[in-house]
């Protein structure tokens, strides 16, 4: 792995490869670093990216090098989460589906358009809304 402290700039640069790395887990990983060192991105997200961490607060050689692998660890981790959203997709998709259908009346299934336009929106059959205090 090729990394360049500059102990000057309190600054540490690393290269990530396309091939293992995407865009979207580069960016979740690097928000979780806002609060700790200003981030900079660059390269070409095709071939490679350079990520550049730069202590808000001077950090040792020693710790920029910790913070490299941290950076690394939550890149794992988001890579992680990408991977799942995309394969739970469909049943996220009809789980919001069939709750939508339901705060309305419908069924998953149900296709019949004027019953649902209908609608008054001040029926409640599930009793949302009335107040915890109330219910018994």
């Amino acid at each position: 792995m090729k990394f360049k402290i500059n102990s000057q700039k309190n600054q540490i640069a690393f290269f990530l490869n396309s091939k293992f790395y995407d865009l979207e887990s580069v960016y979740g990983a690097a928000y979780v670093f806002l609060d700790r060192a200003y981030v900079f991105l660059d390269g070409d997200p095709k071939k490679e990216i350079i990520v550049y961490l730069k202590g808000k607060e001077k950090i040792s050689s020693k710790g920029l090098e910790a913070l490299r692998g941290e950076f690394y660890n939550e890149l794992l981790n988001y890579l992680l989460r990408v991977k799942i959203a995309k394969r739970n997709k469909k049943i996220r998709e009809y789980i919001v589906q069939c709750a939508l259908l339901s705060a309305v009346g419908a069924t998953a299934g149900e296709t019949d358009e004027d019953e649902n336009i209908n609608a008054d929106y001040k029926d409640d059959p599930l009793g949302i809304a009335v107040p915890w205090k109330e219910k018994k």
